[in-house]
């Protein structure tokens, strides 16, 4: 078994091993789920420490056939795209573990879903095979369904519902460009996915630019983008906040993964699609920006503010040039690492107070100071403040749409002006102002969760003074994807 399998395989075999363990033995649960992330975890390190970020091809490949006949194989790689991803879902995997620590109903049940979830989006960005790849991208729905409509809030089964429904919608379109590229005559040269770009090149324009529609809306609900974002905030509010953390963190970011992938195999379309692809990256942007201003529910504030952020992911891809699509990963990796803090905390709060609305609160700073500290800097980061991850990528974003559209970018910065208002408002409301009686007998954060919480926020302070390995990672791939796509656009 082939490094790859082993890091896919880890939390299947840990959610096998609790379908078989007693459901009262509570310690014995938590230990398995949280031996077998952390593994994963490892795992993945490991993976990045033997991965050569010099080379622009897939590596560590493992190809083992599943149907000659339709070229479909069981077939992995990781390359410098999907390489920042695993790292990024191992890691939350396992911080949603470390922040499911209050009494569960079903825990077994709860532990086993948050397994499968994390096999799924390892299966996502493994995949080097689309039947594969699809396979993976509905397996997350079944355990976030359960996760969303078992533990979540008062209206769980609406947003359970309304996920799946949105979710299963967007993948139909997907399906039908999937179909409709497998029509041509295959040549089963490696894996599908393999084969169905060779294919793709020979496709008419139209049938290109429907083509990549039907994954702009597939893709496009999971990331969200604007008018396709629906699902979102009902279910960020309604989820507990560990799977909040998974659905803002990785989740979204599986979509925004899959249009790098759309846009690479079909780039007359997306060049043909810039002008569209760019105005809903820029409407969405502003948008999201300011419905999450208008919020005073905090995770549907999060929630609003990912819609924008995940704006700039598009636009990064829209630029089809090399600085904004290096752009477009650092935002998705910064994203990852920022709502996934923000959604921690949050929570963690939450579990305390029992209530997510910004106005209950005041004066946390002299309560609960490790925790104004951590969600301080995140707000910092998610507007955008040089010194942390989020300037690096969202500054890295403008610079490549600048190349592309000029003047345009003025509609960013009105973005980064909304950001920094919702967030410095949030600030004053949790911090200053006086102790309410009902907030004195708030309990800071414990040891594990200042870990968790210190974690993220260490990743998201280094890698914004220190970004260039972030930025090598991926260099390579983009690079070699940017020439592939100036080729056909020739």
């Amino acid at each position: 078994m082939g490094i790859l399998s082993l890091l896919l395989w880890t939390p299947a075999t840990g959610a096998l091993l609790l379908a078989f363990t007693p459901g009262q033995k509570t310690n014995l649960i938590r230990t398995i789920a949280n031996l077998f992330t952390t593994l994963a975890f490892f795992l993945s390190c490991g993976l990045l420490k033997l991965y050569k970020q010099d080379s622009p091809d897939l590596q560590f490949n493992e190809y083992f056939p599943l149907n000659p006949n339709v070229g479909s194989a069981y077939a992995l790689g990781v390359d410098g795209v999907s390489m920042p991803l695993l790292i990024m879902a191992t890691l939350l995997s396992s911080i949603a573990l470390l922040a499911s620590y209050k009494p569960i109903k079903n825990i077994k049940g709860y532990h086993l879903c948050i397994l499968l979830l994390e096999f799924g989006m390892l299966g996502v960005f493994l995949a080097q095979d689309w039947a594969l790849f699809y396979i993976a991208w509905e397996l997350t729905l079944i355990p976030l369904f359960f996760l969303i409509g078992r533990w979540g809030g008062q209206r769980r089964h609406t947003a359970s519902l309304n996920f799946v429904l949105y979710t299963m919608g967007g993948s139909v379109f997907m399906l039908i460009s999937l179909l409709a590229i497998s029509q041509y005559d295959l040549e089963h040269v490696g894996s599908l996915m393999t084969t169905m770009h060779q294919a793709a090149k020979d496709m008419p324009r139209h049938e290109q630019i429907l083509v990549l529609l039907g994954f702009l809306i597939g893709f496009g609900v999971k990331m969200p983008i604007f008018p396709l974002h629906g699902w979102l905030v009902l279910a960020n509010v309604e989820a507990p906040s560990p799977v909040s953390i998974l659905l803002s963190g990785i989740l979204l970011k599986m979509g925004a993964y899959g249009l790098i992938r759309a846009v690479n195999m079909l780039p007359e379309a997306a060049h043909l699609l810039q002008p569209l692809l760019v105005f809903l990256a820029l409407f969405g942007m502003i948008y999201g920006a300011l419905l999450a201003w208008r919020q005073t529910d905090l995770k549907a504030m999060i929630a609003y503010s990912s819609l924008s952020h995940m704006g700039i992911v598009l636009l990064g891809i829209a630029a089809l040039n090399e600085t904004g699509l290096t752009g477009a990963v650092l935002q998705m990796t910064a994203h990852g690492f920022i709502s996934g803090t923000l959604f921690l905390l949050i929570g963690l709060l939450y579990d305390r107070t029992k209530t997510g609305n910004i106005n209950g609160y005041n004066a946390l700073i002299q309560i609960m100071p490790r925790l104004s500290l951590f969600i301080t800097l995140a707000l910092f980061a998610g507007m955008g403040l040089p010194g942390t991850l989020g300037f690096i990528a969202e500054l890295q974003t403008i610079m490549g749409g600048f190349q592309q559209w000029g003047g345009l970018m003025v509609f960013f910065s009105m973005t980064f002006l909304i950001s920094a208002a919702y967030s410095i408002r949030t600030i004053s409301h949790l911090l200053t102002g006086p102790v309410k009686p009902n907030l004195e007998h708030l309990n800071d954060l414990n040891a594990r969760e200042t870990f968790a919480a210190g974690l993220l926020v260490t990743s998201i302070i280094g890698f914004g003074f220190m970004p260039s390995p972030l930025i090598e990672l991926s260099a390579a791939t983009i690079t070699q994807m940017i020439h592939q796509i100036n080729q056909r656009l020739i």
